[in-house]
């Protein structure tokens, strides 16, 4: 951990726009069901016009939706980001505010951006993203004053497209000695990435948080072989594989802390609340095991409701499983 006590987020300022769709709508828009694919506003207007389901709108991004689960959870969390002057940058404000969280947010004359997140009856959702403002977010736009007082910065896989700003962001934390998180974000970034990934993670990265796709992408391995090459390169290494839980590597320490299942009827979010868990029982000195527990109760909350925006009554039980741990 770094000096300080917050965990400071950036990423893509973005705001959700969930639909339950079938699997041939997710064919029609022509991604690979369960990714991410960058597209412009237009093709999400086109999408959404050719779907009578109601859609739901809740503040969104990887880094975002971290911030907001640490918030609610007690901890002290930042989140960087550029928006638009407009209905959906307000909205995505108001979340922040609600959840406790130092808003360092830059202004753009570009549309705030947004995810058309298409939830199939699997639970599995398919995103297709408009970057809009959030891909106007520059070096110039982060201070060391941003992270003066942060123990962990959190970046989002996402924004490995950013590169002038993710370099920014290394040299900041190295000023301020915080521990850099990395989150892998898809396997499409993984892919496209990889010689940029693969050059901060033997510099740069401290604790890197993937899935089982994620991880293989990156290693080519199953998921216990990729821990343990990932474990040769980061201090701290985490393998999500969904229902059954996550596994960690710490050094020569292992841990693998099984899920908690619940009915799920949509996983938008999951490892990003997973994250907020984590990351604020590493923040409260609770070690990895015991936070690794909390991020699967967190995570087990959210893909129990539509998008990333667990209810009060979720948060009452995730307290009450946190007080006994």
């Amino acid at each position: 951990m770094g000096k300080g006590t917050v965990v400071v987020g950036v990423g893509a300022a973005l705001v959700d726009l969930l639909i339950e769709e079938g699997d041939a709508f997710v064919a029609g828009m022509g991604s690979p069901k369960g990714g991410m694919t960058l597209v412009d506003g237009a093709a999400i207007e086109s999408a959404l016009k050719t779907t009578d389901r109601p859609v739901k709108v809740v503040p969104g991004g990887s880094a975002c939706n971290t911030m907001v689960g640490i918030g609610n959870l007690g901890g002290r969390a930042r989140m960087i980001g550029r928006l638009g002057e407009d209905e959906l940058g307000r909205a995505f404000l108001d979340g922040l505010h609600k959840a406790g969280v130092d808003r360092r947010i830059r202004k753009s004359d570009q549309a705030t951006g947004r995810v058309l997140s298409v939830v199939t009856p699997d639970a599995q959702r398919t995103m297709f993203t408009f970057l809009g403002a959030s891909s106007q977010l520059s070096p110039d736009d982060i201070s060391l004053e941003d992270f003066s007082d942060a123990g962990m910065i959190l970046l989002e896989g996402y924004l490995l497209f950013n590169r002038p700003v993710v370099e920014k962001i290394l040299k900041l934390a190295k000023q301020t000695q915080a521990k850099l998180v990395l989150d892998l974000g898809s396997y499409q970034v993984v892919e496209t990435c990889r010689d940029f990934l693969n050059a901060i993670i033997e510099s740069d990265v401290d604790i890197v948080l993937a899935n089982e796709d994620e991880a293989r992408a990156f290693t080519g391995l199953g998921e216990a072989d990729s821990l343990e090459a990932l474990a040769k390169k980061v201090e701290t290494a985490v393998v999500k594989v969904g229902k059954k839980g996550v596994l960690m590597a710490q050094g020569k320490e292992r841990y693998a802390v099984g899920a908690q299942l619940v009915k799920a009827i949509d996983t938008t979010g999951a490892g990003d609340l997973w994250a907020s868990g984590f990351l604020f029982g590493l923040s409260e000195g609770m070690g990895l095991e015991k936070s690794a527990r909390l991020g699967c109760k967190v995570g087990s909350e959210v893909v129990q409701v539509m998008g990333a925006v667990i209810p009060p009554e979720g948060w009452a039980r995730v307290k009450t499983f946190q007080a006994g741990l």
